[in-house]
C-alpha cells in the first residue's frame, strides 16, 4: 500500500499535517497527565488531595487574619472514598468559586513575590479533576463570605476541552460555619499511604502551631489542638532583586516599565535599589557597554614629551601671546595629574581655553579645542611602551627578564594603535577586548621569545591595567534603547550581578524561626540533644528565600538504620519523591562523619538515632514537578540547604564530642573510685593507721567540684570546693525538714508541704571554694541537690 508520502506532492503533505495541529488545553494536558501532578495512584492521589486543600485552607485563613480551623474527614463509600475538607477563611464570592476549583492555572498568587503556600493556581483543581477521572461525579463545593447571611453551592466539573468550570448545581444554602470554605470529593482511592498521610497531618500542626487540625479517617482519628494564638509574620509583597534576575526577565520588565532612564528603572522596579546603588551599577553597566578609558601616564622631566609645544603647533590665527598662553595653561594642567584618559584631557582643555580667554581675552572655540586635545593626546601616548612595561613589570613574576618583558609591552602598546592613526583615538577597551589584548601578546611573546606567559600571569596584567583606565563619562542609552538590542540589556545584567547590592528584605517570607524549629522538633520526638539555625535571606531568579535547619539526636529514635528527613517549603511537609529532592541530595554530600554519625562509604544519607528537618521559605519555591513535592537543584538554594545543616551540625558535634569526653571522665572515675579504696585499705594495714578518707582526692584527682555538709550544734556549713580548671557556677538547693534560720546572703527560702528549699546560686573560681551557711533548731533531716555542673565533673558528699 502506498505511503501518504508517496501520494501526495510536498505541497499536500504539508496541508495534510496542518488539518491535524490544534491546541491543547492545561486540563487536557493534565487530564492524560495526573501522575505530574501527585495523582499516580489511589493511595498517594487521596494524601496529594488533602495537601491541597489544606495548604489552601492555612493560605486562605492567614490572609484574613483568622487562626486557622481546619477539619478533613476522609470516609469509604462503596468502591469510592469521599474527602471533606472544611475549613474557616473568608470565603469565595460566588463570581470566583466556580473558577478557583473547576480552572487549571487560576489564582491569586502567581505574580506575587511573597510567601504563600499555593502558587501556581494547579492544586485545588487538580484534586478536583483528579475526583471527576476516577468516578465521574462532580465537587462539591459550600462557601459563605464573612458577613453573609446564606452559603453559595456548587457542584461542577472540569471540562477539559476548554479548561472551564462546567457548573450543574447553583444554589444558596445554609452552614453553620460563619464563614468559610467546605470541598466535598469522591475519588478511586485507598488507604495503603495511611502513614503519609498522618505524617503530612501531623507535621503540618507542627510547622504551623497556630493552627487547630482535625483528621477522621475509617480507622481512626488525630486531632492536634493550637499551640499558640500568634498568627505568623504577615508578608508583604516586595520587587524583584538584581541578583536573581534572568535576561529574558530582564528584557521584559524593560519593555514594560514607565522609566526612561537606567537610574529610574533600577530604582523603580527592583528592591534594595536606591540612587546610590543605581550609580554603582550604571558605572559597572558603562564598564560593559562602551568600556574604560585607557589613562596613560603624564611625562615627567626625564621624558622628551612636549605638551606645550604640540599644543601650540596645533593652533592657528590665534596669536602668539594668546596660544603661549593656552598652550601652557594646558600644559600646566597636565602636570598636574598623574595620569589621564582622553575625557580627562578634554575637561582639561576646555578649562586652559577659559582660562586663557579670561587672561587674553581671545576665544578658543570647539574646532580649536579638539586640535588642541589631539595634538596633547598624540604627545601624552608616545611614552605608552614605557608605560606598559612598568605596569607589566609591577604584575609579573620577578623571574621575567626586562628584554621579555619589554617586548611583551610592546606588542601590547601596539594593540592600542588598532586601525586608527594615534592621534584622536581615546583608548576604549571593554575587559573582554584587553583580555583579548594581553593573550594575542603573551602568545606572540612564547611563539617568538620562546617565553610563557601563564594564566595567572595574563590576569595580573588585565588586573593591573584594568584598574588605571577610567570610567567613560557618556551618558548611558535611555530604557527603550537597552530593550531593543539584547546585548546592551545582557551588559546591564551582568553590572547588575557584578554590584554589591544588600539582601532583598525578608518581610516578604514567614519562617518558622530557629527557636520554633527547636520547639517542633522538642515536641514531636524524645531526644537528648536538639539544635537549629535559621539562615539569613538568600537570592534566586530574583527571588528571596530563607533555608532554616534543625537536628534531633538520642533519646527514643531509631539508633538502627538512616536517620529520618524531614522537608519543609513555605510550612508545607513534602511527602514523596525525597530522592529527586536538592535537601537529599545537600545532605548525601556532607561527610557525616566529622560531626559524629555513620555514613558508610563516605557518602549517602547517615545513619544513627537522628532526625534531620530542613525548611526553605521563598516567595517561589522552585519545585522539581507541578505536584510539588520536591525541591530543584538550584545552586544557591543547595548551598544555603548545606550551610544551615553544617550549622546546626556543628551544635551536634560540639555535644558528641562532650558526650565522649564525659563518658571517658565517667569510665577514668568509675576505675579510680575502684582502685582508690583498695590502696587506701592495703595503706591503713601495712602503716597500722586508720583508713584515709579518699573521697575528698578522688574530687582533686578528678578536678571535679566537691560538695560538702557539716553539721554542729545547729549550724550547717555546706562547702563547695572547685578543683577545676575554670570557674563555676552550681546551683545548689538544700532540702531541709526543718525551718532555717540566719541563712546567708544570696539564699532564697521556700516552704512547699512541710520542707524547706534553701537555693544558692554562687560563683567559685578555680581551685577557690565557697561556704553556704544556716541554721536549724532541733533534729532534722537533709537532702541536697545541685545541679548546673555535669555530673560527671560533681563530687556530693553531703
Amino acid at each position: 500500500m502506498p505511503s501518504l508520502q508517496s501520494t501526495l506532492d510536498e505541497e499536500g503533505v504539508a496541508a495534510e499535517l496542518a488539518e491535524g495541529q490544534r491546541a491543547i488545553s492545561i486540563a487536557e494536558f493534565f487530564e492524560k497527565n495526573k501522575h505530574m501532578l501527585g495523582f499516580d495512584s489511589g493511595a498517594r492521589g487521596l494524601v496529594t488531595a488533602v495537601k491541597e486543600a489544606v495548604d489552601n485552607a492555612l493560605d486562605a485563613a492567614e490572609e484574613a487574619g483568622h487562626l486557622p480551623d481546619i477539619y478533613i474527614e476522609i470516609e469509604e463509600v462503596g468502591d469510592y472514598y469521599r474527602l471533606v475538607v472544611e475549613d474557616n477563611g473568608p470565603g469565595i464570592t460566588a463570581e470566583e468559586l466556580p473558577k478557583v476549583f473547576g480552572k487549571l492555572l487560576y489564582g491569586s498568587r502567581f505574580h506575587k513575590r511573597e510567601q504563600a503556600r499555593g502558587q501556581q493556581g494547579i492544586g485545588i483543581s487538580a484534586a478536583v479533576l483528579y475526583s471527576q477521572l476516577t468516578s465521574g461525579k462532580p465537587a462539591k463545593v459550600t462557601s459563605r463570605t464573612q458577613g453573609s447571611s446564606e452559603a453559595k453551592y456548587f457542584e461542577l466539573i472540569i471540562d477539559t476541552d476548554t479548561n472551564e468550570p462546567e457548573v450543574s448545581v447553583d444554589e444558596t444554602t445554609t452552614w453553620d460555619r460563619p464563614h468559610g470554605t467546605r470541598i466535598e470529593l469522591e475519588m478511586e482511592a485507598n488507604m495503603r499511604a495511611r502513614s503519609q498521610l498522618r505524617d503530612y497531618v501531623k507535621h503540618t500542626a507542627v510547622v504551623n502551631p497556630h493552627a487547630r487540625i482535625e483528621l477522621r479517617e475509617p480507622n481512626g482519628e488525630f486531632k492536634a489542638e493550637r499551640a499558640t494564638d500568634q498568627l505568623p509574620a504577615e508578608t508583604e509583597e516586595i520587587r524583584p532583586h538584581p541578583h536573581g534576575v534572568e535576561l529574558g526577565t530582564l528584557l521584559k520588565m524593560l519593555d514594560a516599565t514607565d522609566s526612561y532612564s537606567i537610574s529610574g528603572f533600577l530604582q523603580e522596579e527592583f528592591t534594595r535599589v536606591g540612587a546610590k546603588t543605581a550609580t554603582s551599577v550604571i558605572e559597572r553597566f558603562a564598564d560593559h557597554h562602551y568600556g574604560r578609558e585607557m589613562a596613560w601616564r603624564t611625562p615627567g622631566a626625564h621624558v622628551d614629551v612636549d605638551v606645550e609645544s604640540a599644543v601650540a603647533d596645533a593652533v592657528a590665527n590665534k596669536g602668539r601671546e594668546a596660544t603661549e598662553t593656552f598652550a601652557a595653561a594646558v600644559a600646566d594642567r597636565v602636570a598636574e595629574r598623574e595620569r589621564l584618559a582622553y575625557h580627562d584631557l578634554v575637561e582639561i582643555v576646555a578649562s586652559a581655553a577659559d582660562a586663557a580667554e579670561a587672561d587674553t581675552g581671545t576665544t578658543f572655540g570647539d574646532t580649536v579645542q579638539e586640535k588642541a586635545v589631539a595634538a596633547a593626546w598624540n604627545a601624552l601616548r608616545t611614552d605608552r611602551d614605557a608605560d606598559l612595561y612598568a605596569l607589566v613589570d609591577d604584575a609579573t613574576s620577578t623571574r621575567k627578564d626586562d628584554a621579555v618583558v619589554e617586548s611583551f609591552a610592546g606588542r601590547l602598546s601596539a594593540k592600542f594603535d588598532g586601525d586608527g592613526d594615534g592621534s584622536s583615538k581615546r583608548d576604549r577597551v571593554t575587559r573582554d577586548a584587553l583580555r583579548g589584548y594581553v593573550d594575542r601578546a603573551a602568545d606572540m611573546t612564547a611563539e617568538r621569545d620562546d617565553v610563557s606567559f601563564g594564566g595567572t600571569a595574563r590576569e595580573n596584567v588585565v588586573a593591573a591595567i584594568w584598574n588605571v583606565c577610567r570610567t567613560v563619562p557618556d551618558d548611558p542609552p535611555n530604557v527603550q534603547a537597552i530593550a531593543d538590542d539584547r546585548d546592551i540589556a545582557s551588559a546591564l545584567l551582568d553590572a547588575m550581578r557584578e554590584t554589591d547590592i544588600i539582601a532583598p528584605p525578608t518581610d516578604c517570607l514567614s519562617p518558622i524561626t530557629a527557636d520554633l524549629v527547636r520547639s517542633g522538633l522538642e515536641k514531636e520526638f524524645d531526644a537528648d540533644f536538639y539544635a537549629s539555625a535559621t539562615r539569613d535571606a538568600g537570592v534566586h531568579g530574583g527571588d528571596p528565600f530563607i533555608v532554616e535547619a534543625g537536628i534531633a539526636y538520642g533519646g527514643e529514635l531509631a539508633a538502627e538504620g538512616g536517620i529520618e528527613l524531614l522537608r519543609f517549603a513555605n510550612r508545607v511537609p513534602l511527602v514523596y519523591q525525597r530522592g529527586a529532592c536538592a535537601t537529599t541530595d545537600v545532605l548525601k554530600g556532607i561527610g557525616w562523619r566529622n560531626y559524629g554519625l555513620d555514613q558508610p562509604g563516605g557518602s549517602g544519607l547517615p545513619n544513627g538515632p537522628a532526625v534531620i528537618m530542613i525548611h526553605v521559605a521563598s516567595t517561589n519555591v522552585p519545585f522539581t514537578s507541578e505536584s510539588k513535592d520536591a525541591i530543584a537543584n538550584v545552586p544557591e538554594i543547595e548551598d544555603e540547604i548545606e550551610l544551615a545543616v553544617r550549622e546546626a551540625a556543628r551544635e551536634l558535634k560540639s555535644y558528641l564530642n562532650k558526650r565522649q569526653s564525659m563518658q571517658q571522665r565517667r569510665q577514668k572515675q568509675d576505675v579510680l573510685s575502684t582502685v582508690l579504696p583498695r590502696m587506701a585499705e592495703k595503706l591503713a594495714d601495712v602503716t597500722e593507721r586508720e583508713q584515709l578518707e579518699i573521697d575528698d582526692s578522688l574530687a582533686r584527682i578528678m578536678n571535679n567540684v566537691l560538695v560538702e555538709r557539716h553539721v554542729e550544734n545547729g549550724t550547717v556549713q555546706l562547702v563547695v570546693e572547685n578543683h577545676s580548671g575554670t570557674n563555676e557556677s552550681p546551683e545548689v538547693t538544700e532540702i531541709v525538714s526543718a525551718e532555717p534560720s540566719a541563712v546567708s546572703d544570696g539564699a532564697r527560702v521556700v516552704e512547699m508541704d512541710g520542707e524547706w528549699f534553701i537555693k544558692w546560686s554562687p560563683e567559685v573560681g578555680s581551685d577557690d571554694e565557697s561556704v553556704l551557711e544556716y541554721e536549724v533548731d532541733g533534729d532534722a533531716s537533709f537532702d541536697l541537690d545541685v545541679t548546673g555542673v555535669e555530673r560527671e565533673k560533681l563530687t556530693n558528699n553531703a
